[in-house]
């Protein structure tokens, strides 16, 4: 066989990974005619057709191609062809798992990047977000750190076109940061404290949490205590300790410690154990004329009668020997910020600050009127009201809405009114007043509570 050629098709543009290739062995003449062919890649024996079919390329079948024609006189060897499989992918070195500081390189390649007939160009992307772009196919970082985490992708272009690589996701490992220590003592009583202790990491921490050294809980096991009065939460770097009837002996310094394959760190605090609670029922935030108590727990000493004493926004309203003080139906008025203390021989404590909020409907709107006759005449209506929570003020004459506080879209617009809206107090201020602005003015106060109302006779 003579003048054995290779025939590539498609013979121009990018062939990218699932393409279909055909590849032909061409003979210029023969005599006996061809009686076999054998094709080779990279001179690895590959096919033994006249067309070489490659259905879905993959990025394997990059290489050197040639073929072989056979007669009974001997064989025609055809130079070789190069297939160029177009396809962008990404290698991490020395790994795409590295610890913090470590020296890591990211490579986009394409096969036969080094014999490429033409330049290539490189974009890099991070968490699907441009970086960088140019001739470089390397990302460099020289030492690592946990903010280059991410995954990262590349697109490769040429001439032809451009082919996008699958992101590699890159985890930089490192050891815990200091750990966040969180200490809780509820206000309504000061029976449940929560230490909760959070940390930054990767791989993630074993966290406990200990009391003087002594360990009270750990992620992944569960701290027998006598009467299960300790409960322990724990997920992803995170863990919780509650501790019911909690008091005094409870008090101290705190500790967590996290530890990974890479180090450990620890953090401490110390929580201070009020003898003296605070616990409201049914509830810190009540409709007015309900029966409320409040009453000081966990105090005193059990062998003597400890007097207590109870104040509200910081003044006294009564001392005695009862842990309670008892509204039988609660007035807007009482409402405020409460305390008790308790004295003893072993001393004196007070309790956290408790807010007692009491919701009431509004009492009657307190209406004014004002006429300004210089410089113009001006007149000024005015309305408030004292409710808990805020009420929707509406003024009104006769039919028609002249303004809320709350939006009203039905209210009639004019340029000469002026509206001003503050917490439960709503101003109008009319400008050239004239004899049709005069008249009965209703303003209406509305919460959840209830509702409540007042009028002026506005005269011009």
């Amino acid at each position: 066989p003579k003048d054995t050629q290779v025939s590539l098709s498609p013979s121009s543009g990018n062939i990218g990974v699932g393409d279909n290739v055909t590849l032909s062995c061409q003979v210029g003449s023969s005599h006996p005619p061809i009686s076999g062919y054998r094709w080779y890649r990279d001179g690895v024996a590959v096919g033994t057709e006249r067309v070489l079919a490659l259905r879905g390329v993959r990025r394997e079948d990059h290489g050197r191609y040639h073929c072989e024609a056979h007669n009974a006189l001997g064989t025609g060897v055809s130079p070789p062809a190069t297939l160029r499989v177009f396809s962008a992918e990404i290698s991490a070195s020395p790994a795409a798992e590295v610890r913090e500081g470590t020296a890591t390189t990211l490579s986009c390649d394409v096969p036969g990047r080094e014999g490429h007939p033409e330049e290539l160009s490189y974009t890099w992307y991070k968490n699907s977000a441009w970086l960088k772009e140019g001739p470089a196919h390397t990302l460099l970082f020289p030492a690592v750190s946990a903010a280059d985490a991410g995954y990262y992708s590349c697109q490769v272009t040429n001439s032809q076109g451009s082919d996008t690589a699958p992101a590699i996701s890159l985890s930089v490992t490192y050891p815990p940061r200091i750990p966040t220590l969180t200490l809780f003592q509820d206000t309504q009583g000061g029976r449940l404290v929560i230490v909760r202790c959070t940390v930054d990491s990767h791989p993630p921490a074993t966290l406990t949490i200990d009391r003087h050294g002594a360990v009270l809980a750990a992620s992944g096991a569960q701290v027998a205590t006598p009467g299960q009065r300790l409960g322990v939460a724990a997920s992803r770097n995170s863990l919780r300790l509650e501790m019911r009837d909690a008091g005094p002996r409870d008090g101290g310094s705190y500790g967590c410690t996290a530890s990974n394959v890479h180090g450990s760190a620890s953090a401490t605090k110390v929580l201070e154990i009020r003898a003296a609670g605070l616990l409201v029922q049914p509830s810190a935030e009540v409709a007015e004329g309900t029966a409320v108590t409040l009453t000081c727990v966990g105090t005193g000493d059990r062998a003597e009668e400890p007097l207590y004493a109870w104040y509200r926004n910081g003044r006294r309203l009564r001392e005695g020997s009862f842990p309670t003080l008892e509204f039988p139906s609660i007035r807007g008025d009482d409402a405020g910020t409460f305390q008790c203390q308790v004295r003893s021989r072993n001393g004196t404590d007070t309790s956290e600050a408790v807010p007692l909020r009491v919701l009431y409907p509004p009492k009657p709107p307190v209406l004014s009127s004002f006429l300004q006759s210089q410089g113009g005449r001006l007149g000024i209506i005015q309305c408030s009201v004292e409710s808990d929570p805020e009420s929707n003020l509406t003024l009104q004459r006769g039919d028609n809405v002249i303004a809320c506080t709350q939006g009203c879209p039905q209210a009639a617009t004019s340029p000469r009114v002026q509206v001003t809206r503050s917490y439960n107090s709503l101003k109008v201020e009319i400008r050239d007043v004239v004899v049709e602005d005069e008249g009965i003015y209703l303003c209406q106060a509305k919460n959840s509570q209830g509702t409540a109302s007042s009028s002026v006779d506005f005269k011009a």
